[in-house]
């Protein structure tokens, strides 16, 4: 990041819409006009991947798919591989809130019965798809093969499988793949699909001067795609079974840290390839983001490594990750990438220094800021410019919520450093954000509608309840996005206008033409 300029957090699934869940359809090129006319510059949203247990995006069976849950069904009907019968189930789930084990069986059916439409019209033989499947083959082969296996035993864990399958002997994979071959295909439509609605919204947002921030989980889930194709590259032992795992020990977020039950990245096989998986995992980020968050950056410095099998994260130790020697193979193979590192928690001093010499921006947290230490790294006096300020991030709750959770001698510090009385303290936070001298500011979508706790994202730790709130199609009004347009002007995050030169606080109106698809 080379300038001032601001965004907002918010994941896709959160996006209204009449089918359950936010897609990538009508409402989300609504947003991007909406953020244009708010001034901001980017869109940071969570990683695109498929979910996994807890229906945690950060739980996900492949580092390199998308979502198929994101798919718009408005679009594919437009396309139409989908009728109005297909669509009239969808009407009866909430709007507020993502209903996930009503959402996902209806969302099979209709994803199942717009491949069967598609595939009956030949379009496994069109060109597009045969360019995306020929070009995306380093990881969607495994990954159709592996959804496809799972379908077919009822999401049984790759760890289940028979043990031809699950060492991946060759006569096996042969096999699976010829009797799977619709499967196989069904997987890649949905990857295709997902594709190439997912490019043309990014597309749009960047014609409109907004980028898109991803997220990028430092660990994988051990049912995965991922896991299976590359065994070698794990900490496993003869049969496939993790011998240790990721966590985090004790920390803000959780008294007793938190047991992830990640397997360990195997780093001197990985350092043997060249990091060749890294490589094309950042290199598949990239393809679908204009820059991207590390979520738990520390753990490529050192992580929090847990014997297999603990009951809590408190036996775990440290163990060293490849640091520099990570970041120059991906340099020397993709040139500069744009990344942002989540460096929360406990940092120690090799951990600054590892971010420091590659020049990557840090993340600052309000809400952490506020323990009576006036030297506390998260208040803005001590920020440098080369950083990233949330009012909060998707593990906080909203910051009207966390306002009010804290006792009065806590509030009391809080107004004080505010010099405000806290009574719109979301946006008091905002203020502050896009005052301060760091060079990207990010507001979750609850902050700036002065949302409580029963808007939060997630809660770390919770394995039930996450992931699933959604704003009301009415919520963005226009004077929110004045207002943020007027605090980005008037704190020069506006790189082509300033309080001064052309900028009228006003002036609501968002500039460009309505994209056809959500003209009313």
């Amino acid at each position: 990041m080379n300038r001032r300029n601001a965004g907002i957090l918010l994941h896709p699934t959160s996006l209204p819409g009449p089918h359950g869940i936010g897609e990538i359809g009508p409402a989300a090129f609504r947003f991007v006009d909406w953020l244009e006319a708010a001034g901001m510059s980017t869109w940071q949203i969570m990683p695109l991947t498929p979910t996994g247990f807890g229906d945690s995006p950060y739980a996900s069976p492949s580092a390199f798919a998308g979502n198929p849950n994101l798919i718009s069904l408005e679009w594919l009907a437009g396309d139409g591989l989908l009728g109005a019968s297909d669509l009239e189930p969808f009407h009866t789930l909430p709007v507020d809130r993502v209903d996930f084990s009503a959402l996902v069986p209806l969302r099979r059916t209709a994803l199942a019965n717009a491949y069967r439409t598609w595939r009956g019209n030949g379009g496994a033989e069109l060109p597009e798809f045969q360019s995306f499947v020929a070009g995306q083959s380093s990881w969607l082969d495994d990954f159709a093969l592996y959804s496809a296996i799972s379908d077919e035993r009822g999401g049984q864990s790759w760890q289940a499988w028979e043990p031809a399958l699950r060492a991946r002997q060759l006569d096996a994979l042969v096999a699976a793949r010829g009797r799977l071959d619709d499967a196989w295909h069904y997987h890649a439509f949905l990857q295709f699909q997902f594709r190439r609605q997912w490019s043309e919204l990014r597309r749009y947002a960047n014609e409109r001067g907004i980028e898109i921030m991803g997220d990028i989980p430092i660990f994988v889930a051990y049912d995965s795609a991922d896991v299976w194709a590359n065994q070698s590259l794990f900490q496993l032992d003869e049969t496939g079974k993790p011998v240790t795992i990721a966590g985090v020990p004790p920390d803000y977020f959780s008294a007793d840290g938190q047991l992830w039950g990640n397997p360990a990245y195997d780093w001197p096989a990985m350092r043997a390839e060249g990091f060749r998986w890294w490589i094309e995992r950042i290199r598949a980020t990239i393809e679908v983001v204009d820059l991207a968050r590390i979520d738990h950056f520390r753990g490529l410095a050192a992580s929090w490594n847990v014997p297999a099998g603990s009951d809590s994260a408190r036996g775990g130790q440290w163990t060293a990750g490849p640091g520099q020697e990570l970041f120059d193979a991906v340099t020397g193979a993709l040139g500069e990438v744009q990344i942002v590192v989540e460096d929360l928690g406990i940092i120690t001093s090799d951990v600054h220094q590892l971010r420091l010499s590659l020049g990557f921006p840090g993340m600052k947290v309000l809400q952490f800021a506020f323990d009576g230490d006036p030297k506390n790294f998260y208040l803005p006096h001590t920020y440098d410019r080369n950083c990233v300020v949330y009012t909060g991030t998707h593990d906080n709750d909203t910051t009207v919520g966390w306002f009010d959770s804290l006792d009065w001698d806590s509030r009391e510090r809080v107004r004080a450093y505010l010099g405000k009385d806290g009574s719109d303290i979301a946006w008091d936070f905002i203020r502050v954000a896009f005052g301060s001298v760091a060079d990207l500011a990010i507001v979750p979508l609850q902050d700036v509608l002065r949302l409580g706790s029963d808007a939060r994202m997630n809660v770390p730790g919770a394995a039930l309840g996450n992931w699933g709130w959604r704003y009301r199609d009415d919520a963005l009004d226009p004077g929110l996005a004045g207002g943020l347009r007027y605090f980005a002007a008037l704190y020069d995050r506006i790189p082509a206008a300033s309080p001064t030169e052309g900028f009228d606080p006003y002036d609501y109106t968002a500039p460009g033409t309505a994209h056809p698809l959500h003209q009313e």
